[in-house]
């Protein structure tokens, strides 16, 4: 079964560009805002969008992405409102492939066969669950395939050609490679050391290999898709969010307009259509 996400990449690769995989927080900085946000990004210039799904204890994420989760959840984010989001942005674009993206809590909490099917229902293509481990397949991954919904592992420069198989095994859609070791958005990829590390990936598979952590503006993109199939930008954008918002977290006019015009910058230092060294994700 062909999902958006393998049509998606399918696409680019026959029009031989890589992809700029953008990430926003569902429910941040409220519900409107964040569907306004994310109807905003194909036409900006998104290929895929990860959608983050909003938790108290994020381990991951830096601190841009912790508040953005904490801002959605005091305005009163959940899972179903999350998956009503990718449910009303569906109603106007069938094509842009969904990845949600978070930790397991949420999901079991929900109730793992009653998530998938309405997952899959709201239209969602991929799941990143970040603190699920290969021998934890059967928790999720495994379901999750079954029911006709890609799951995308992490990959990171601790993970040795030993470990790699194991964690490539179940894995579908595209790689996620974490371009630094760390938190989110901490410190600045090196392209040189990402291009050999992808090199390395695609020894052991064949799904493209997307790369993200750290990478903020439209300089830094067009330096990794030259070695990758795709870019990852997400606390760049969270970040625009936040610097919009009003006292009390309160959206402005500039806020929705802020995210997109980022995504427009980057878009073309992804494809390569204007000089990058002046487009600054801030």
């Amino acid at each position: 079964m062909t999902t958006r996400i393998d049509a998606r990449f399918a696409a680019l690769k026959q029009q031989g560009r890589p992809a700029l995989v953008t990430f926003t927080m569902a429910g941040d900085p409220d519900y409107d805002t964040a569907l306004s946000i994310l109807k905003a990004l194909p036409a900006a210039g998104a290929d895929v969008i990860e959608l983050g799904m909003p938790f108290t204890d994020p381990m991951a994420d830096g601190p841009a992405i912790q508040a953005a989760g904490l801002r959605a959840l005091k305005a009163g984010q959940d899972m179903k409102r999350t998956l009503a989001l990718v449910g009303e942005f569906r109603r106007g674009d069938d094509a842009t492939p969904i990845v949600l993206m978070g930790y397991y809590n949420p999901i079991y909490v929900y109730g793992v066969e009653r998530f998938l099917a309405d997952a899959k229902a709201a239209g969602v293509d991929g799941l990143i669950v970040v603190d699920l481990p290969p021998e934890e397949d059967a928790e999720l991954c495994l379901p999750a395939l079954a029911a006709g919904v890609n799951f995308i592992r992490l990959a990171t420069p601790t993970t040795d050609d030993k470990r790699l198989p194991v964690v490539l095994k179940n894995t579908s859609g595209f790689v996620y490679y974490v371009s630094i070791t760390g938190i989110t958005g901490s410190a600045t990829p090196d392209a040189g050391k990402v291009a050999d590390a992808v090199v390395r990936i695609k020894r052991h598979t064949t799904l493209p290999v997307c790369v993200g952590f750290g990478v903020r503006t439209a300089e830094q993109a067009a330096a990794i898709v030259r070695g990758a199939d795709g870019v990852v930008v997400g606390s760049a954008l969270v970040d625009a969010v936040r610097k919009t918002l009003a006292p009390g977290g309160k959206p402005t006019p500039a806020t929705v307009p802020a995210v997109a015009d980022l995504v427009r910058t980057l878009a073309q230092g992804v494809r390569g259509t204007q000089p990058v060294s002046t487009a600054s994700a801030g």
